[in-house]
């Protein structure tokens, strides 16, 4: 697939006011300072469609963009560290599990994790999360670029033991990534591209 427009409609804090148009949506999220606004930016080849930042927890809204005209990108708040207060962060995981559990344009999840760490517990408490509410979901692995392919190989393999102590019995579908060198890129879009062909397929 390949991306021709991207364009902002709304940021919220209330998911019953996310646009009403019956066209697929897949949302982006994970810890903060995951790297997923750089994501978003390589994805829709757009330098500063998602504002990036060096301090962790800069978006604090449901944030949608239309892309191609029929499909949602929503970039969502990152939930664990950032600097924001106790009532802020209270704040945010009420209407994250909100638009999870309510949201019915939602088609489909990513959950990013830093491919340089080991498998952090919020982390598989929310891949956990995604699946007693049956929300179906991928992981994408961010930063790629900062280790090598032995390694990168290593950390996905590790993070498949966690989650199959975890009572998976599969690793669920997963991306490599970097948005630095564009990796995982096309294999993400093209993924997007056949969910989206069923979608409409079936009626959406």
């Amino acid at each position: 697939m390949k991306i021709n427009t991207a364009e902002f409609v709304i940021s919220n804090s209330d998911p019953k006011k996310c646009p009403n148009e019956p066209i697929p949506e897949y949302a982006f999220i994970g810890r903060s300072n995951v790297g997923k606004s750089s994501l978003i930016n390589m994805l829709t080849n757009h330098k500063n469609l998602a504002k990036t930042s060096g301090k962790p927890g800069k978006t604090q809204l449901i944030n949608h963009f239309k892309i191609n005209q029929n499909w949602f990108l929503v970039d969502l708040p990152g939930y664990g560290y950032a600097k924001v207060s106790k009532s802020v962060k209270a704040t945010f995981q009420k209407f994250i599990t909100e638009y999870f559990e309510k949201r019915e344009n939602l088609t489909c999840a990513f959950v990013l994790v830093d491919i340089r760490h080991e498998a952090q517990k919020i982390d598989i408490e929310f891949i956990n999360y995604l699946g007693t509410i049956e929300v179906p979901f991928c992981i994408v692995f961010t930063k790629a670029d900062k280790i090598g392919k032995v390694k990168a190989d290593q950390a996905v393999a590790a993070y498949r033991k966690a989650l199959l102590s975890n009572n998976w019995e599969e690793m669920p579908k997963h991306f490599v990534t970097s948005s630095e060198d564009a990796r995982g890129k096309e294999e993400l879009l093209t993924f997007i591209d056949d969910v989206n062909k069923q979608v409409f397929n079936q009626g959406f």
